[in-house]
């Protein structure tokens, strides 16, 4: 008997010795050389956002009364400068798209105070969004100085507005749910949170999770989604049906509550424009497109694609469902693509197993002028994490670009492995293993430390931006946080 424990337990260190031998080093990701010229997007107007914050403080201090002249002027102003460039075609370097931006920043401060002045500084917002959308549809995209132009006015007018949302005064809540542009369209339409969701529509969405916050801030332009979904309006019964890509299902069709309730910080709806010459001949072809989608998804197992490479579609990342359905009625969406070019982060986003870093990005479907924004939630509390979010991630990239590399403890390994081989097994019969299908367990123990990690700077993060509003009587913005969770980040140290 003591024999066979001892045998026993030999093996048992033996297994788990060869548990520990690591795999071969992978390849440094392509295009790392210095060679590669290209850059990620930086603001650079460090003192323009001081120069805000500075007049969100005097505005605080003398109320809406106080500003109230100084508030519609430099309303007015946005307001005009719009009607101006709404008025005539424009290119991407025209001045008056830099006033518009400057002005929109600047009357966003003072608009922040005033809750009267939220649904005029909204519909600014909107129809600002509205009319770049429409000016970029004979811009070329694929240009970098454009592509520039059109994120700072799309992105940089979005920030200005959430800014606004997260500092009104306590006791203001605004509605959830922002309109856009009610886009034409013949497909079956279905209710969805008070929108008139047609088939085809898609779903930009953002999750709660460390690595969603990782999705929508890696890459050059830094944005605000990390899911794509597909909407199909059954015509018959109208029910809607979200086909989807999950890490843990691959390509799976989910009822509106299941889609809901996989935690959402904020979502988008996007419609194909009517006046296509795509659209002109078959006005049905986002309906087609939802179909296919639906099709595939019931008809063939398709594992999710960590690669995120766009061009095989043997395996599928959520951005894939979309561009894959519409490639097939004949629209290319993505016009421009995504490129991440940091090196630390393409380091770290190769050790998740990503191997293409020019892309199709769920944040950049924002900017395809090829689309209108119908509507978004942004609750106002998930916003705040929204923003937390981003701000540790942001903070972690610059460990990234200085050499930090995503590591977990030697001694997981084994488990790790382990809890792989038992995923495979399940994976065979159909079912979900702790470990997604495509995914390596040494990616899913970096993926556990990686967020552990994110949300320990987050809480430090928390804790100082507290502290900050206690003393200043308002949340910082997000400039304030991101120099936070710099500091959050060096109290935590890495593991």
């Amino acid at each position: 008997m003591k024999k066979q424990i001892l045998v026993g337990s030999l093996l048992v260190v033996l297994a788990y010795a060869l548990l520990l031998i690591p795999l071969p080093e992978r390849k440094a990701a392509a295009g790392l050389s210095s060679g590669n010229q290209r850059k990620a997007f930086a603001w650079n107007q460090d003192d323009f956002w001081k120069q805000i914050e500075t007049q969100y403080r005097a505005v605080r201090k003398k109320g809406c009364e106080g500003t109230h002249r100084q508030s519609d002027s430099l309303l007015t102003l946005s307001e005009q400068t719009l009607a101006t460039i709404a008025g005539r075609p424009l290119s991407p370097d025209d001045p008056a798209l830099r006033i518009l931006e400057r002005s929109v920043f600047e009357a966003g401060s003072l608009a922040a105070s005033c809750p009267e002045r939220l649904d005029r500084y909204a519909s600014l917002v909107v129809n600002e969004r509205t009319v770049v959308k429409q000016q970029s549809e004979h811009w070329n995209i694929r240009d970098d100085a454009t592509r520039e132009a059109l994120y700072r006015l799309l992105y940089g007018s979005r920030g200005a507005l959430e800014e606004v949302l997260l500092h009104l005064p306590p006791g203001t809540r605004p509605d959830a749910l922002m309109r856009g542009v009610d886009e034409p369209s013949s497909c079956p339409q279905a209710n969805l949170l008070g929108v008139q969701l047609r088939s085809g529509d898609i779903l930009l969405s953002r999750g709660g999770a460390a690595t969603s916050a990782l999705i929508a801030r890696g890459n050059d332009f830094p944005g605000n989604f990390s899911h794509v979904a597909l909407a199909y309006v059954d015509p018959k019964t109208n029910l809607i049906s979200i086909i989807e890509a999950h890490i843990e299902r691959g390509v799976a069709v989910s009822t509106p509550e299941q889609y809901l309730a996989d935690t959402k910080l904020r979502v988008m709806v996007l419609r194909l424009r009517h006046d296509l010459p795509q659209m002109r001949i078959d006005t049905m072809l986002p309906h087609k497109a939802a179909a296919y989608a639906l099709a595939l998804a019931r008809g063939r197992h398709t594992a999710y694609d960590f690669s995120m490479d766009f061009q095989n579609s043997e395996k599928l990342f959520c951005s894939e469902v979309a561009s894959l359905a519409y490639g097939q009625v004949g629209v290319q969406l993505w016009m421009g693509l995504s490129h991440i070019s940091s090196p630390g982060l393409r380091a770290w986003l190769e050790e998740f197993g990503v191997e293409h870093f020019e892309t199709q990005e769920p944040s950049d479907l924002e900017y395809d002028p090829q689309l209108r924004v119908v509507a978004e939630w942004r609750d106002p509390e998930q916003l705040r994490k929204d923003h937390l979010d981003n701000a540790v991630t942001e903070a972690m990239l610059e460990g990234a670009e200085a050499g930090e590399r995503l590591t977990f403890p030697w001694y997981e390994l084994p488990v790790g492995r382990g809890a792989k081989l038992y995923s495979a097994l399940l994976n065979l019969f159909g079912r979900i293993g702790p470990i997604p299908e495509g995914m390596t367990a040494e990616a899913a123990l970096r993926n556990k430390h990686y967020s552990a990690r994110h949300r320990a700077i987050e809480n430090e993060l928390n804790r100082l931006a507290g502290e900050f509003e206690k003393e200043q009587g308002y949340l910082p913005p997000y400039w304030g946080l991101l120099q936070m969770a710099r500091s959050a980040r060096q109290t935590v140290g890495q593991e």
